[in-house]
């Protein structure tokens, strides 16, 4: 099998080579051991975001493959590194550190074990005081609130009936999940849009506490900016989805429904 850990980054030179080679570590411990019978083939996708300080030179010299994406938006670089993957399987992880990456392995075993289409990552679980500031807690619970209240018609059939973390960015999922979602958003609303799709489409989908580091540098989130437009977003969706009843549901994302990779 093959799969792909996509990475977006933006000037992450500090933290990238540690992200990268603490998932390298796990990944060849676990194709010694969990996978011995049927060793992963992993690639390590970083989509940078024209960094200045090195961040895609260190990370082509750490093995990786790298995308750089001029167009902004977190949502933007995921949308190409998805389209740029070759996995059949796809991780995600920022290039921050926060992540647990060493544990993207243990949960693609579960993911072909239990038969699960999309897994998650729920930080609020674990989440520290050094890792996440209060204004972003703030948002965080906010934003989960609403999409709790908003979105429980369909939440309510999860394994834990509803969904903890809706901003995290830590996923492990089939690639056949492109064939059902659909992907509009470019900034930081895509880590919402993506769970509600899964949700939506009737994917197999489940939500596993995680730890969330203190991140290396300077934080890119705008709290009070991106958690409106978020918000915004749940509400504008949850209009959108009452009206596919007589539209019918959007194209997916793996159907040439975005430009994918810039040339």
């Amino acid at each position: 099998m093959r799969a792909t850990l996509v990475i977006p980054t933006l000037n992450e030179a500090a933290s990238i080579a540690h992200v990268i080679r603490a998932f390298r570590a796990a990944a060849d411990e676990a194709n010694r051991s969990t996978f011995r019978d049927g060793p992963i083939d992993w690639e390590v996708l970083v989509v940078d975001g024209a960094s200045t300080d090195g961040t895609a030179a260190i990370a082509a010299a750490e093995g990786a493959r790298v995308v750089v994406e001029a167009r902004r938006g977190y949502g933007r670089a995921y949308k190409t590194g998805f389209a740029a993957a070759r996995g059949e399987v796809l991780a995600t992880a920022d290039g921050d550190g926060t992540y647990p990456v060493e544990r993207i392995p243990e949960f693609v075993r579960r993911l072909r074990d239990d038969r699960i289409d999309f897994l998650t990552g729920n930080r609020i679980a674990h989440v520290t005081r050094r890792s996440m500031t209060t204004e972003h807690r703030i948002g965080n619970w906010a934003l989960n609130v609403f999409l709790r209240v908003a979105y429980h018609r369909f939440l309510k059939e999860l394994p834990a009936g509803t969904i903890a973390d809706s901003q995290s960015g830590f996923w492990v999922f089939r690639r056949e999940v492109f064939d059902r979602v659909h992907l509009s958003q470019d900034g930081m609303a895509l880590s919402e849009e993506l769970k509600i799709e899964a949700v939506l489409r009737g994917l197999r989908f489940v939500e596993v506490p995680i730890p969330y580091g203190e991140r290396y540098g300077r934080p890119k989130l705008q709290s009070w900016r991106d958690g409106f437009h978020n918000l915004l977003f749940l509400a504008e969706k949850r209009l959108r989805v009452a009206r596919e009843g007589r539209q019918g549901p959007p194209a997916p994302f793996g159907r040439g429904e975005d430009p994918g990779v810039p040339p």
